[in-house]
């Protein structure tokens, strides 16, 4: 990392001490699309569903567990998300003398496709095979500047941040487009191309998780083969369309238990299960407890 960017980045970190007091945990902004996160203790493996996003490390290291694959961003790579993809992530390097402290920024694909819009740059090809849908880059001061500048909006009056953010986020997303991660972005906005194609069948699944799942008729209803659909989908996923839901029940489910005064048999109902049992089941496997256990444990290492 090149001395600018290291000072800029020391900066940014002195600037959320002070603002936020060195609180822990995730940390919601006064601008909705930003959010922050800070710890001083290690963790194993948790199971996540990244969104649309950058996720960048102003301190630490995390692992990402991408399917098969092992990948990570720290101090000097940041982390893309073109869609929700699945995968397991652990906080590598955090204490008390240097906390992890990480940042993301979530944005839309229609976000994506304004800028390209207004670039006139809607026409262009994009790979007939889509990448799996992480992205991992090297941070450069062209992308920590804008950044910079939209954490720094939190110091100033509410309705500068309502103004101003929205073009600061733009600018982050033509920095994006324009850089080695333009190509991976464009493929899933390009109306047409196979990963926008896979794109709709995500949100139909997200949308729609607690139904049963049929892939002839989503197929058809995509104008995608079911062999596409099922090849394509896992390349960008990692996982097949009824493995993906499977996970969204059981992310959905642990939610609900965490932030809802509900018990586990009702919600294996409401996320689609047809036994509680078989909910009980499936959530171990996943989180490598009960739900009770399991959220028990999560209440506690919130408080």
């Amino acid at each position: 990392m090149n001395e600018l960017l290291d000072l800029s980045r020391k900066d940014l970190i002195n600037f959320l001490k002070d603002k936020f007091d060195e609180k822990e945990g995730l940390l919601n902004t006064k601008i909705p699309s930003l959010h922050l996160y800070s710890t001083t203790t290690l963790s194993e493996f948790v199971s996540v569903i990244f969104e649309p996003s950058i996720c960048i490390a102003l301190q630490g290291s995390k692992a990402v567990g991408f399917g098969d694959d092992m990948y990570g961003y720290n101090e000097s790579k940041f982390l893309l998300a073109s869609t929700h993809v699945p995968a397991n992530v652990r906080i590598e390097e955090a204490s008390e003398e240097k906390p992890y402290l990480a940042l993301k920024i979530t944005f839309s694909l229609e976000q994506i496709y304004e800028v390209l819009k207004e670039l006139n740059d809607t026409q262009a090809k994009s790979k007939k095979k889509p990448d799996k849908g992480l992205f991992f880059d090297d941070m450069s001061m062209d992308l920590l500047n804008p950044i910079s500048r939209l954490i720094k909006l939190l110091d100033t009056p509410q309705k500068n941040i309502d103004f101003l953010s929205p073009f600061i986020i733009k600018e982050i997303l033509y920095v994006l487009l324009n850089g080695n991660s333009g190509d991976f972005l464009k493929q899933y906005v390009m109306e047409g191309s196979i990963s926008s194609q896979i794109v709709k069948v995500i949100t139909e699944i997200r949308n729609n998780f607690a139904e049963n799942l049929n892939i002839k008729e989503l197929s058809k209803k995509m104008s995608i083969s079911e062999s596409s659909l099922y090849t394509n989908f896992k390349k960008i996923t990692t996982l097949t369309p009824i493995q993906f839901q499977k996970k969204l029940r059981l992310e959905e489910a642990k939610q609900m238990l965490l932030n809802q005064n509900i018990d586990a048999s009702q919600v294996a109902f409401l996320v689609g299960y047809e036994s509680p049992s078989q909910f009980s089941r499936e959530y171990s496997r996943m989180y490598g407890l009960p739900p009770k256990a399991h959220i028990s444990l999560l209440k506690a290492n919130i408080a």
